[in-house]
């Protein structure tokens, strides 16, 4: 006599609660570390950007000094550098958190016609190194 039913047992395929909160965990770890490496890229794509326009600038004030023979401390609006049809089209900065101030005057060689300013929530590392720029 058999007291027990031994019918064959079909095996449940899927996954346990445990397993489906792990995969849960390391998907969710994998996008906060994407999200981190993307902030840092934007950082970097936006102090390059910075940087480029003050060169730009740079690099406008002189040739348009050169050009017109102007001497260091003749006035320069910016209107002659900025502009349609001008050295450079417009200036955007790379983000709200960069303002920029046109100078007045030609400025020595070594010293930025155009300076950026950075708000409260963004530090000077947008600014190009002190003595990167000597030679602009």
């Amino acid at each position: 006599m058999k007291l027990t039913h031994t019918a064959p047992m079909r095996r449940n395929s899927g996954m346990t609660l445990l397993e489906l909160t792990i995969v849960i965990l390391v998907l969710l770890s994998l996008v906060f570390i994407l999200f981190i490496g993307a902030r840092a890229w934007k950082k970097g794509s936006d102090r390059a950007t910075n940087i480029m326009n003050i060169r730009n600038v740079q690099q406008a004030v002189r040739g348009h000094t050169n050009v017109n023979g102007f001497a260091v401390g003749d006035a320069l609006p910016f209107t002659d550098i900025v502009g349609s049809g001008k050295y450079i089209r417009s200036m955007t900065p790379p983000n709200l958190d960069i303002g920029y101030i046109f100078g007045t005057r030609i400025p020595p060689i070594g010293t930025l016609y155009l300076t950026a300013t950075y708000a409260t929530g963004a530090d000077a590392d947008y600014a190009p190194t002190a003595g990167s720029y000597a030679d602009w």
